[in-house]
């Protein structure tokens, strides 16, 4: 009996030393969202509607023995419904389950970055954050396919960021790999060099149907405003769907650093070929007020031809309010 407390405390040693090699951080960051808004027009008044929203990120950290750096991210989301949202491949998300984006980081000076992601995420494209003014058409019930941030990451992915070369430069390879679907690879490369400006440049490619995908984002900060230029372009299998979206916004801060506005347009030329659709035409005016880890926002948005025709019915108007809270 003794023999076995020896080795069962033992076992239980060697186990405790093997995970203080790898001792690490863990943090939790969140927050939460009380949001109203309304849309008319187009024979879609929705009246006022209500929304909650919660997330919480889980994220750890440690260096191993050999000097490797390793991070895990963990999301959880009460408002993630990723079958609607996802533009890729169906089916790739759990409808309505909490569990929403994971990823594992490998990482060292001289080696780069290794990221890959179980659940939401990105390719090489997608991970510019979407349009310069934020995907405003997203906020309307739109029926047809957008592409615009060409292509996409979604489930299973991985992104490699190779070490930097020269100040300021910084390339990305990333790969989702979707068996006899449609794989996709992205290359990227953004340089930060000169100061207050960002350019970011991207291609894709999608094996399966012969889709491809451009994107450039250029932002460039000059006192307390903010100018941010966008364009993707897609071109899918056929000439409906492929489409061009081109974007801009200007942020102003206000003396202070709590009091925002920002302006915004998109336009998302529709490339339908004989059966030709008139382009998607979207702007946004907002405001935020920040003080700590609360933000009070409001905004107004129109959208014009929202599904590619010129009908009344394709015409809407949206406001909506918020109050965030980040912890």
């Amino acid at each position: 009996m003794n023999n076995l407390k020896k080795i069962g405390l033992s076992a239980l040693a060697g186990s405790l030393v093997a995970t203080s090699a790898f001792a690490g951080e863990m943090s939790v960051a969140g927050g939460a969202s009380i949001n109203v808004e309304h849309t008319n027009g187009g024979n879609a008044d929705t009246g006022k509607t209500f929304s909650m929203g919660n997330q919480l990120t889980f994220s750890g950290s440690g260096e191993l023995d050999n000097g490797l750096n390793v991070a895990l991210s963990f999301v959880l989301d009460q408002n993630d419904d990723k079958a609607a949202d996802d533009q890729s491949t169906a089916g790739n998300y759990n409808a309505g389950s909490p569990f929403d984006s994971h990823s594992v980081t490998i990482s060292s000076d001289t080696m780069g970055s290794l990221k890959f992601s179980g659940e939401g995420g990105s390719s090489a494209i997608s991970a510019m954050d979407g349009t310069a003014a934020g995907d405003i058409w997203d906020s309307f019930d739109i029926a047809s396919t957008v592409h615009p941030t060409g292509i996409g990451g979604g489930d299973n992915s991985m992104m490699y960021t190779l070490p930097a070369m020269m100040d300021g430069v910084a390339l990305n390879l990333s790969y989702t790999p979707r068996g006899t679907a449609d794989s996709t690879v992205a290359y990227s490369i953004s340089y930060t060099g000169m100061e207050n400006l960002t350019v970011n440049y991207a291609l894709g490619d999608g094996s399966a149907d012969n889709t491809d995908g451009e994107a450039m984002k250029i932002s460039y900060v000059m006192g307390p405003i903010t100018g941010t230029y966008t364009n993707y372009e897609y071109s899918g299998a056929t000439a409906a769907t492929s489409d061009d979206t081109s974007s801009y916004a200007l942020t102003y801060l206000l003396p202070g650093d709590e009091l925002s506005i920002t302006y915004g347009a998109e336009t998302v030329e529709r490339n339908a070929g004989a059966a030709a659709k008139e382009d998607v035409e979207t702007w946004e005016i907002s405001a935020a007020y920040t003080a700590g880890g609360m933000t009070i926002s409001a905004s107004m948005s129109e959208i014009d031809n929202m599904n590619g025709t010129t009908t009344t019915t394709q015409d809407r108007e949206r406001w909506a309010l918020g109050l965030s809270f980040a912890f």
